[in-house]
């Protein structure tokens, strides 16, 4: 006994269209013979649920298949009228357009449908190292690359002079053929004219017909200030030529930011780790650091500043893409111990340990030691 269809689709006779589609698409993705190959089973139950959605999707056949059930089908196959194939009542070989569009949506369009074929250009991509300053500053760039440009011979359109396109004799002119595979239909650009759909007699000698010939560019390319690693600058039209006079391709230009001597980027600020004399930590002072826009500033050291004590210098960073502020730059203190001392120097610190024994000049180092002394 066939099997109900609703049941079979796990919908009801209220189900709208949407719901239907929602179930099938839900049965589909998972008993499709190219998800289970081999599985009997699975094939089964996917033209179980194929052949249920085809009618309920219908609406005159789901009229038919409400009032009649299954003796609706049997009868029209009885009379002639019912065209079934496999031995599933109401079911072609080849399927509707509502079909086609959830398979090619699930499977990437492999099984029917689809138009002729995509002669546009493809994309370019152009991978461009620039400096920290290049990002904070903006610059104009070259880039150089080879690519297929529209042939000047044929002016793109593959045939030489007076020679016009025809209709490709093995398609049609629909740029696609079409064959049968067990229960599928399947449509595939045409190998003789590549899915164009037309066919030239008197191809174009520099391209061979494509219109396009390959050949270097050079291109200025705008950076803007306060890009960041991986900004992708897009160029239109820059790309690879279309097949035949088709539109081009995209130019996709990728930045990578090479690593700074003295800066590391913080989003839009910039950090400086700046070694001080013990000197200058211990008794104060002010220093003289460099900036990003090629200038330098001041930074004042306040008396017992510690390693990695930093200091926030406001608006001395990097630009900011598409604003008008910038970000701070951060300097990052390193306390430099001295070396290679001198006789009279060591005789100084010596003295200076000596004299400061007792004292709580170092909170940070007395602290430790004291908790070590409390633990054990």
């Amino acid at each position: 006994m066939a099997k109900d269809y609703y049941e079979t689709l796990g919908v009801t006779k209220s189900s709208t269209d949407d719901e239907i589609k929602k179930a099938y698409r839900k049965l589909a993705m998972k008993y499709h013979p190219d998800k289970n190959p081999g599985d009997k089973k699975s094939e089964a139950k996917f033209r179980d649920a194929t052949e249920a959605y085809e009618v309920l999707l219908d609406s005159q056949k789901r009229a038919a298949y409400d009032r009649y059930g299954h003796a609706a089908f049997t009868q029209q196959q009885q009379q002639g009228g019912g065209g079934g194939g496999g031995g599933h009542p109401g079911f072609s070989g080849g399927f509707g357009g509502s079909f086609a569009d959830i398979i090619d949506e699930m499977f990437g369009g492999s099984f029917s449908g689809g138009g002729q074929a995509n002669h546009a250009g493809a994309d370019v991509r152009y991978n461009m190292d620039i400096t920290l300053e290049d990002a904070f500053k903006g610059k104009a760039a070259t880039v150089k690359f080879t690519t297929l440009v529209g042939c000047t011979s044929c002016k793109g359109s593959g045939g030489e002079a007076g020679s016009r396109p025809t209709n490709c004799t093995a398609c049609y002119g629909r740029g696609k053929t079409r064959y049968q595979q067990g229960f599928f239909t399947i449509e595939r650009p045409c190998a003789t004219c590549g899915g164009a759909g037309q066919t030239i007699a008197k191809p174009c000698r520099p391209c061979n017909g494509s219109g396009r010939v390959r050949k270097e560019k050079n291109l200025e390319v705008k950076i803007p200030p306060g890009v960041e690693e991986g900004t992708r600058i897009r160029v239109t039209h820059e790309g690879e030529a279309g097949l035949r006079g088709a539109p081009n391709g995209d130019l996709y230009v990728f930045l990578n930011i090479k690593a700074h001597a003295l800066f590391k980027r913080q989003g839009a600020d910039i950090l400086c780790k700046v070694p001080i004399q013990m000197t200058t930590a211990v008794l104060g002072g002010e220093i003289d650091v460099p900036t990003i826009d090629g200038g330098q500033a001041s930074v004042k050291i306040p008396t017992g500043t510690q390693p990695g004590q930093q200091f926030r210098l406001k608006s001395k960073g990097m630009s900011i893409l598409r604003a008008t502020g910038r970000g701070d730059m951060i300097i990052e203190a390193k306390v430099e111990t001295p070396v290679s001392l001198s006789k009279k120097q060591r005789e100084l610190i010596e003295e200076f340990a000596e004299i400061g024994k007792g004292e709580k000049n170092s909170p940070e180092s007395s602290g430790f030691f004291a908790k070590i002394k409390d633990l054990f």
